[in-house]
């Protein structure tokens, strides 16, 4: 198992510039992190220059990127939103191969009231199948989350109910994989454990989160939650899966909050790996 980290709980600090993604990069390389995450709202001018510029200090520091994350809306209900989308997640896939990220988060849009079940699930699956299609070449590994909703939607994700979610990936071409959010499993799943059992085939990365409520995302401290890291953690390894567990630390306790949630995984996997073993 590798780890890495999207650090949600400094992204004000970096889309201001109070924090430097060379500084974040320094920062996971000093807490014994294998790489770092990125969400593509660090490259605000969205150039290609500036994704080879994250990747030059990243680099510099000792690092790599594992996970760029990335918000397409697929299922607007407008017609020539929904190909402007398709446009800038193609985009957002170049600039993850220039910051050398090994992984692009994929989401299939947002909720909208407009938007049908029926309609969406066709726009997501054209969406992403038509993504891929456009992308593979690039070398960046496409993960459709399970997804709650990130600060810059307006409403939840459109394949938040875990049958939506599992239609949708149902009906994508097999070289778009999973990133299985624990958080968003346990709050918004009757069965977390079923749905990753089902995902694991197509399984490229975890999203380690933790949620205070279930029935709701409120993100804590990732081990003071209600997530259960053994049973996932021993569902993976009984499956031989020793993959990228990318952190998403939003306790916003700063610096302790990172370290915590390094410490609280790898010890984790370690006793349930030693668990397995005896």
């Amino acid at each position: 198992m590798q780890l890495s980290c999207l650090p949600v709980s400094f992204f004000d600090d970096i889309i201001q510039g109070r924090m430097s993604v060379g500084d974040w990069a320094k920062l996971g390389k000093s807490l014994g992190l294998d790489a770092i995450d990125i969400s593509i709202l660090f490259i605000p001018d969205r150039s290609l220059e500036q994704a080879r510029q994250i990747r030059k200090v990243v680099e510099q520091a000792g690092m790599g990127i594992t996970m760029m994350t990335s918000y397409p809306d697929f299922t607007h209900p407008n017609a020539q939103q929904r190909e402007a989308e398709l446009h800038a997640a193609i985009h957002s896939v170049q600039l993850a191969a220039e910051a050398g990220a090994k992984f692009l988060r994929v989401t299939a849009g947002q909720a909208h009231p407009a938007t049908s079940l029926e309609d969406g699930c066709r726009w997501a699956i054209e969406g992403l199948n038509a993504l891929i299609a456009e992308t593979a070449h690039l070398g960046v590994q496409l993960v459709y989350e399970n997804h709650a909703k990130p600060g810059v939607w307006q409403y939840t994700d459109f394949s938040q109910p875990p049958d939506i979610f599992l239609h949708i990936l149902s009906h994508l071409d097999q070289r778009i994989h999973v990133n299985f959010d624990t958080g968003n499993a346990t709050a918004f799943s009757p069965q977390p454990l079923v749905l990753l059992e089902t995902v694991l085939p197509r399984l490229g990365s975890i999203h380690a989160s933790d949620t205070a409520q279930i029935g709701a995302l409120e993100h804590v401290l990732i081990g003071t939650g209600k997530v259960d890291y053994p049973a996932i953690f021993r569902c993976l390894q009984q499956a031989g899966w020793d993959g990228w567990i990318c952190i998403e630390e939003a306790s916003h306790q700063g610096e302790a909050g990172v370290r915590q949630a390094i410490q609280f995984i790898r010890n984790t996997w370690q006793q349930i790996l030693l668990e397995k073993n005896l």
